[in-house]
């Protein structure tokens, strides 16, 4: 996908965070009216709500909401109602059930450990680990969801509350340090996998 592409594609969303389509923005986004193509034949789908968000797929670019209009073939217009917290993409978090390892960076092990991951977004990964981690460190963990696998700098935030019976940890990590080539990759990976409406395995 070339970056003018990119740059314009977006992530349509129903009111409740559900994913609904893939869209390319044909106006800019701070005009008042957007107009956005459907992809993938998904217009009925749209079609369905009265408000949609659209979330940029880019590294750049706020989400924005807007009020369907009108429609003709895969064009929909929209009255925007207003721009999106910056960070929603980033909380977009999907469930996902790869296996996977981690490598020690900051911490006092050595080796790899491994991981079965819980959820993915665009800024970070819960996860769960047999070994004990420490709040804190810096650990490389392999993503193997996106088109290419990935190895990624992960900050250890905390231990997550689990509604699962086990025994080991459920941690919640957030990526740092990533390329924009890696933040897209990502976030794509989470977005296919969001329209997918599917964990994705490794």
């Amino acid at each position: 996908m070339t970056q003018e592409i990119q740059k314009n594609s977006y992530l349509l969303l129903d009111s409740r965070n559900a994913p609904l389509a893939r869209g390319e923005l044909l106006t800019n986004p701070d005009a008042p009216t957007l107009q956005v193509r459907v992809l993938d034949h998904k217009i009925s789908d749209v079609m369905n709500h009265e408000e949609i968000q659209l979330v940029p797929m880019g590294v750049n670019g706020a989400a924005l909401l807007g009020r369907i209009v009108r429609s003709r073939n895969d064009n929909i217009v929209l009255e925007k109602l207003q721009s999106l917290d910056n960070d929603m993409r980033q909380n977009l978090r999907i469930p996902t059930d790869f296996r996977s390892f981690i490598y020690p960076i900051t911490g006092r092990w050595r080796g790899r450990r491994s991981i079965e991951a819980k959820d993915l977004s665009c800024g970070g990964l819960a996860f769960f680990c047999a070994d004990p981690l420490e709040v804190g460190e810096h650990v490389e963990v392999i993503v193997p969801v996106t088109s290419q696998p990935v190895l990624l700098r992960c900050k250890i935030l905390r231990e997550r509350p689990s509604e699962e019976e086990r025994e080991d940890v459920l941690y919640a990590g957030k990526f740092v340090e990533m390329c924009n080539d890696e933040e897209m990759v990502v976030r794509e990976a989470v977005f296919n996998i969001q329209l997918q409406g599917r964990p994705r395995k490794s």
